[in-house]
């Protein structure tokens, strides 16, 4: 046992927050309790039982970790953590001091930032085998910029920032990989300013959707509330409704509580060129 480092908190959250939609409910009070478990050597976590060599494998599930060397993953395996979240449950809070960044081994985690008024703008949805904060250890004094919560049951790796940083000086080709990480990254912010700037809520979600469906199917099921997407898409929840409905009323898109059907996938990708009217917001 004196090889594994429990850590138990409680997270409380109180004042006025965002029910996803927008609204602002009562005041809440959030009470969790995690398991933080270092990986010291063997770790323990809910009765199963993960050796090294496992935890190497979920390490290297990650493209930055890739180049490498033996030692130097076990040396980021020792200076990592494993946290296991509940639905709901936030990771990190902005403003919060930004000591690791995080590998997503499953599940999902939303990153969002709330207004003023208690609105919930989400910046991105971190699926498993995603990295994200990594950029932040290249910062004096870092603080996260954006509020991260676990969409379902979630499972992320957090690796030490500071270790991690000073590991980068004997792996070049590590270097390489995260400034292409890093500009892969900016390129798409610059696409969804563009998106957001030249194209309409209808072009946005019809994007979003022949993106999520499968290539060989046209039937696929929305994994995340219809709420987050709007706000991933930067849409009102009652403009995205109308949106499908009118996209359903053109026999173009049909939506059965979560299960989406395309009829016609070559409108859709008329509609993201721009060349169809007749559909508005």
């Amino acid at each position: 046992m004196r090889s594994i480092s429990w850590l138990f908190d409680r997270n409380y959250c109180s004042g006025d927050v965002s029910d996803g939609i927008g609204q602002i409910e009562k005041p809440m009070q959030i009470n969790y309790f995690r398991a933080s478990i270092s990986f010291n050597n063997d770790w323990i976590d809910q009765g199963l039982i993960l050796d090294s060599k496992d935890i190497l494998e979920a390490l290297g599930t990650s493209h930055l970790f890739s180049e490498l060397t033996e030692a130097q993953m076990d040396r980021v395996r020792r200076h990592s953590h494993v946290t296991d979240m509940i639905e709901g449950e936030p990771l990190f809070f902005q403003g919060d001091s930004a000591t690791s960044f995080y590998l997503v081994l499953s599940g999902r985690i939303k990153l969002f930032r709330i207004s003023p008024d208690g609105k919930e703008k989400v910046v991105e949805i971190m699926e498993a085998g995603a990295t994200f904060a990594e950029a932040l250890m290249f910062m004096d004094q870092p603080h996260y910029p954006v509020n991260a919560t676990a969409i379902g049951p979630s499972r992320v790796i957090g690796i030490n920032c500071k270790d991690f940083k000073a590991m980068l000086r004997e792996s070049i080709d590590t270097c390489f990989l995260l400034l292409g990480g890093m500009s892969f990254r900016l390129r798409g912010l610059i696409r969804e300013i563009d998106a957001l700037s030249l194209d309409t809520g209808t072009v946005r979600t019809v994007a979003y959707l022949l993106n999520q469906a499968p290539a060989d199917s046209n039937c696929f099921e929305l994994t995340i509330a219809k709420s987050v997407i709007a706000s991933r898409l930067s849409v009102k929840p009652e403009t995205f409704s109308r949106i499908l409905k009118n996209l359903h009323e053109q026999k173009i898109v049909s939506l059965d509580g979560r299960n989406v059907t395309i009829h016609d996938r070559d409108a859709m990708i008329v509609i993201c060129s721009g060349e169809l009217s007749g559909l508005r917001d």
